[in-house]
């Protein structure tokens, strides 16, 4: 299906779906969410899906929201009801997949832009990315979810700096910082981004799932609450087949050929 501000690809195991309003930096506007609810609608009707990589058309990532986003009567979009009906509803889709996601960051990461990066399960990017919190240059705070991730990936006084300072760190310190996972040479962003989601499609992508569920509660739970929920997930696990397939794959002393299922 062909989508007027992203494009959505299938190759295999593997969706892409890249931001593709390069003109504006990709910033976001009601017909992109719009399409990324479509395009994640598609992907989730193809069970041969086992990976999706995030990320942008151009000089860009994303730049967060379109200011200058208008609906079809003139009106500027209320950001407000946006963000309730967008933004968190797009961060909950993606983080509610029941497979991974592989963030490949091209070029600026703004506000909700870098946000909506920060929602993969790895992040990486090229060496001329940037991020930056720009909600503070405009009067506002964080949203996209980012005071939920900026605090736990690289700490308060990091994330406290960065949303209220509004600075821009480059892919190299965002790396050293923890922010991401990994910065890498700019002509080897999209081989690098294809590599990893080629191994997490290749791995039991339901135990994928359950590590993300575990991390998210983890800053949450006491050690006790945390170890009954690694046992409650564990259990799940054990259910599947791929469980069943990785230890006899063991025992035969050959390669494991995980289904996802």
């Amino acid at each position: 299906m062909a989508y007027e501000t992203i494009r959505y690809e299938a190759e295999g195991r593997i969706a892409t779906i890249t931001l593709n309003r390069p003109q504006v930096l990709n910033a976001v506007n009601a017909q992109m969410h719009e399409d990324l609810r479509g395009a994640l609608k598609e992907m989730g009707g193809n069970p041969d899906i086992r990976c999706l990589i995030l990320t942008g058309e151009g000089r860009a990532f994303c730049a967060g929201q379109d200011l200058a986003d208008r609906r079809a009567d003139g009106k500027r979009v209320d950001f407000v009801e946006s963000i309730d009906k967008n933004y968190n509803r797009l961060i909950r889709s993606l983080r509610g997949l029941d497979i991974p996601i592989v963030s490949a960051v091209n070029g600026i990461a703004a506000g909700a832009g870098a946000n909506l990066a920060l929602a993969g399960d790895i992040v990486i990017a090229a060496r001329s990315a940037e991020f930056i919190q720009a909600f503070i240059r405009i009067g506002l705070m964080p949203d996209c979810g980012g005071t939920y991730y900026l605090p736990r990936l690289i700490g308060r006084a990091r994330a406290a700096a960065l949303a209220m300072l509004g600075d821009k760190i480059p892919a190299s310190q965002a790396e050293a910082w923890g922010l991401i996972w990994k910065c890498v040479d700019d002509d080897k962003l999209k081989d690098e981004a294809t590599a990893i989601a080629k191994r997490l499609a290749d791995a039991p992508t339901k135990a994928l799932a359950l590590m993300r569920r575990a991390f998210e509660q983890s800053f949450d739970n006491s050690l006790d609450q945390q170890l009954d929920l690694e046992r409650d997930l564990q259990l799940v696990a054990l259910r599947t087949a791929d469980f069943a397939e990785g230890v006899q794959a063991f025992l035969e002393k050959r390669p494991a050929q995980f289904k996802g299922r």
